[in-house]
């Protein structure tokens, strides 16, 4: 199979079934769980059809360019590293799944939970294979995401909420770092590729930015394996269904972080920052989870702080900037993975069959769940570190590492005893696993009658095990080879030597290991009083919480802070926020020029021409005499407002820019029927006694905002003028001139720019005004109509051409006297397929011509306004059915589908096509995949369009009234978020 596609099926496979997923019923459990069970199944097998190459010293490399220009290409690679990583992300995301199709209960929405959780597997796919740093630093944003889906999995608990609430926030916060220190580290060395940052260590550790990225790229790192710090998000995570927490906090999320490290620390790693920020984070972090797991009387709260603790021990490892310490960490990465996911699986057995994970509920279990208990003892051996067991050799390594590590800071000395407490704490909670639940007298009052799971359900475990076993007894012979791999694609194939052996003679390490091993049974025996009394709140600790600095932490951003910003700055007016942002935009281009310099140019002005003249004059009296009427009558502001928008148009046209003369126009009309329809909804100015008090303080704010509007439009026509009377070393105008036909296959060049040259802004800016139509119509169709016709007074129904008592209906039909509507009704009929025929002209000759999407969705959205404004809202889309929603859904995914086709072809992100066909009778005739990118534009401005304006349309057109429905003293007010409109 073409490493291509072994690369591109491993990250979109998940994707693909997430999807899918979604989509399928509530209740179709067996199916989704199927669904994901098979996908893990192939992505794993896709990762084994990559061995060959793993083993052989290669790589498995593929490269599609997104955007060479800026060195941002969607690379992926597998190295033996990755492929150990991807192998722990498919092979244990398979038994979860299979764990998961029993653990979850009946009322639960599977479906949605298996899209999550492969979405979850696909980005964690994409961070372990990713080549470019970029790419590497969005996968890393989604597994955040993914994992807050899935912590707060069930969102009707607070406690999930809170959970994944909390887990979003430090490790997206972490991401944002993380994101900086890659876009620092990719300027040090020039390029965000990963194998070139690999093969540039030296660079970067002598730059003067290297401590810059070392921080950013560790915060990130730290926050996401929850190392002190930022370790208090991972035990409430807990709240997360057992699979979740089994899945997330043994092969994927919480070692996202330990995987960065390592992948980077032949570049970042060996320096005393690096000891000092690394090693000392995971030293703290070590203890102080495992001091804190032996207090714990929740399962999984437990099995929480001792993967913080085994966290630490693979960062502290990370940190001694020794090569045979990087082995250990790579190695107990992967032990670590096996023995914490099956005792999760176990805590989570122990929970489903019994009703609770609380440990001082619990005793005897191993009399009615004997297979279970058995299961989770020799797990927990593992994890404590019991010999013939995978967690005996990799804590050996350790303790080897601890007495033989060096540093010119001379701060080890504590290490080696550093190393036998925590592994004594490991020892203590893990007793207090297996003692608590499996041990003792048999239990009473339990929620369920304890008994052994279905065997489907107890067989990740099984497996899991049996894995710890085989590596414990024969590591060189199961783990050896896979090891060998890792190491040597992170270190090289200088890497050192190793021993896998699992007796080394006696020896020191031998001797901590018994120290800590009977350490930790004595600990448990001396605290079994007071851990019996139940107490989850460690001595010494106290008060002293991560929780709380969190807590607090959010309280003064999102409460005090936030209200005080609000208080200062906030305002429910518009004209003040206006006010704002003119004032700002104005400072900050005058800072700019004041700096910099300003001044005209050294060409010669143009000569005044007097029609141009009268144009602008006629304009600006336009524009003040707007100024002056929007005190006393809005509409006649609002048609002056539109004078002005022509004369601009008019200056278009003059200065030869049909384009924009085009869309200023239709832009022009469009707005003004948005005013019309929103005039209604403005605020009525308040009266109030002393008339002479109002009076002033209006006279003062219209100064004040005639100050800055001059000021504001008077430093924009400066600037326009100084840059107009320069001319740069090269014009740009005639780089795209030159390269318009040729490589755009248009003649209009500002077409050929937006479709092309600069296609990746333009397809940013439609999927903006998507998010922009979409949120302005679920506000507005969040208010509630009247009924469908309402009675008329008698001077709106003079105003209106009707007689007074006739009923408006929603149709936009007037009973008596509304004959002079006639009229218009007809022309607009007429006139409809005139202006589609023309905005489909406008549509195809944009690529040479004036016009383009842009121009042609306006006119075609004027059209359809046209129809809503003379026939009524229920009148037209009863005929013409539109469905804005598909329009603008439809205009995405047809301009997303033509950016994306170039990748097929093996050409960058939104490269167009362009070449003449020959057709029969008619001849050359020019093609351009442009015109599919500018129909999606099209179809996308029409949906917006007429999302909004329709909106507005409903609750402006007679007989939708958009004020809240009187609620009748007999019935409940009816919350916001319920409301509902026609």
């Amino acid at each position: 199979m073409p490493d291509s596609l072994i690369l591109l099926a491993l990250i979109g496979l998940p994707f693909a079934a997430s999807v899918a997923a979604g989509l399928l019923p509530t209740h179709a459990r067996n199916a989704a769980a199927a669904l994901a069970g098979g996908v893990a199944v192939a992505c794993l097998i896709l990762v084994w059809a990559a061995y060959p190459t793993i083993s052989a010293g290669g790589v498995l490399r593929t490269e599609i360019a997104w955007l060479p220009a800026l060195g941002l290409n969607l690379s992926l690679r597998i190295d033996g590293f990755a492929w150990l990583f991807a192998g722990l992300v498919t092979g244990i995301g398979a038994l979860v799944v299979l764990y998961a199709r029993y653990y979850m209960a009946e009322e639960d929405p599977v479906p949605r939970f298996f899209a999550f959780l492969l979405a979850f597997m696909g980005a964690m796919l994409g961070v372990v294979t990713s080549g470019n740093l970029i790419l590497l630093a969005f996968f890393w944003e989604l597994t955040s995401l993914f994992s807050f889906l899935l912590i707060g999995y069930w969102h009707h608990a607070a406690t999930a909420r809170d959970g994944a609430r909390m887990a979003l926030t430090i490790t997206a916060t972490g991401g944002l770092a993380l994101f900086a220190g890659v876009l620092v580290l990719g300027h040090i060395v020039g390029s965000y590729d990963l194998d070139v940052v690999l093969a540039a260590g030296d660079q970067v550790r002598a730059h003067p930015l290297y401590l810059v990225a070392l921080l950013l790229i560790l915060l990130g790192a730290l926050t996401k394996s929850a190392q002190f710090p930022f370790h208090f998000w991972l035990p409430h995570a807990m709240a997360a269904p057992t699979p979740v927490s089994a899945y997330l906090h043994s092969a994927t999320l919480v070692k996202a972080g330990v995987f960065l490290m390592a992948r980077l620390w032949p570049v970042l790693g060996g320096t005393d920052a690096w000891f000092l920020i690394v090693g000392s984070a995971g030293l703290l972090t070590m203890l102080l989870g495992a001091y804190i797991a032996i207090f714990q009387t929740d399962l999984k709260g437990l099995l929480a702080y001792s993967t913080i603790s085994h966290l630490g021990l693979i960062t502290l490892l990370l940190g001694l900037n020794s090569e045979l310490a990087l082995v250990a960490a790579i190695f107990h990465i992967m032990n670590h993975a096996a023995f914490k996911a099956s005792l999760f699986m176990a805590a989570g057995i122990i929970d489903h069959e019994t009703g609770t994970r609380d440990i001082r509920r619990l005793s005897g279990l191993n009399r009615s769940m004997p297979f279970t208990a058995r299961l989770a003892l020799v797990a927990a051996a593992a994890m404590a570190g019991v010999p013939l067991l995978n967690g005996f050799i990799s804590k050996e390594m350790f303790f080897a590492e601890a007495l033989t590590a060096e540093s010119p800071l001379g701060l080890l000395n504590i290490l080696p005893f550093a190393a036998m407490l925590g592994s004594a704490f490991s020892v203590a909670y893990s007793l207090r696993f297996i003692h608590g639940a499996f041990f003792g007298p048999e239990p009473r009052d339990l929620p369920r009658q304890p008994h052994e799971p279905a065997n489907w359900m107890r067989l990740p475990v099984e497996l899991l095990v049996l894995t710890c076993i085989m590596v414990g007894v024969l590591p060189a012979a199961t783990v050896g080879p896979f090891l060998a791999h890792g190491v040597q694609s992170v270190l090289g194939h200088d890497a050192p030597y190793y021993s896998l052996a699992v007796w080394h003679g006696f020896n020191l390490p031998l001797l901590m290991s018994v120290i800590a091993l009977g350490g930790g049974v004595l600990l448990y025996l001396l605290l079994q009083r007071h851990l019996r009394r139940g107490l989850d709140r460690p001595p010494l600790i106290g008060r002293l919480e991560g929780q709380r600095i969190f807590e607090r932490t959010m309280v003064f951003l999102s409460w005090r802070l936030a209200r005080r910003a609000e208080a200062l700055a906030g305002t429910r007016r518009l004209q003040p926020m206006l006010r704002l942002i003119v004032g700002a935009a104005f400072l900050a281009g005058g800072t700019a020029a004041w700096l910099r310099g300003f001044g005209p140019g050294n060409l010669p002005a143009s000569p005044v021409d007097p029609v141009l003249a009268l144009v602008w004059i006629g304009g600006g009296a336009c524009a003040i005499g707007a100024a002056i009427m929007a005190k006393y009558h809005r509409l006649a502001a609002l048609i002056l407002i539109g004078a002005t928008g022509l004369a601009l148009v008019v200056t278009f046209v003059w200065f030869s820019a049909p384009d924009l003369a085009l869309t200023q126009l239709t832009v022009e009309v469009v707005t003004t029927v948005l005013l019309l329809l929103g005039l209604r909804w403005l605020p009525k100015r308040a009266d109030t006694p002393d008339g002479v008090g109002l009076e002033v303080l209006s006279r003062t704010r219209r100064l004040r905002d005639l100050g800055l509007a001059v000021a504001a439009g008077s430093g924009l026509a400066a600037l326009s003028y100084a840059v107009m009377t320069r001319v740069p070393p090269e014009l740009l105008a005639q780089d795209f001139l030159q390269r318009g036909y040729t490589e755009g296959g248009g003649t209009n060049v500002v077409n050929v720019i937006l479709v092309d040259f600069r296609a990746f802004d333009t397809l940013g800016e439609i999927f903006v005004v998507a998010a922009v139509a979409l949120t302005a119509y679920a506000l507005l169709r969040r208010f509630r109509p009247a009924p469908d016709s309402v009675e008329v007074p008698e001077q709106q129904a003079h105003a209106d051409g009707a007689t007074a008592g006739a009923v408006v209906t929603g149709r936009g039909e007037v009973r008596d006297g509304a004959d002079w509507l006639l009229v218009p009704f007809t022309l607009t009929r007429l006139i409809f397929p005139v202006m589609l025929v023309t905005a489909v002209f406008l549509l195809l000759r944009g690529h040479d011509m004036p016009g383009g999407g842009f121009s042609a969705g306006m006119v075609v959205a004027i059209a359809i306004i046209l129809q809503y404004m003379i026939g009524g809202t229920d009148w037209t889309e009863e005929r013409l059915r539109l469905r804005p929603q598909l329009w603008v859904g439809m205009g995405l995914l047809i301009a997303a589908c033509t950016a994306l086709a170039a990748l097929f072809f093996g050409r960058p992100f939104l490269t167009t096509y362009f070449a003449y066909a020959e057709l029969p009778l008619i001849g050359r005739v020019p093609t351009a995949s442009a015109l599919i990118f500018d129909i999606g534009i099209f179809m996308l401005v029409v949906g917006a369009t007429l999302l909004m304006l329709v909106a507005l349309a409903h609750q402006s057109v007679r007989g939708h009234r958009a004020v809240p429905r009187p609620v009748e003293p007999t019935e409940a007010p009816v919350p916001l978020v319920t409301a509902r409109t026609r």
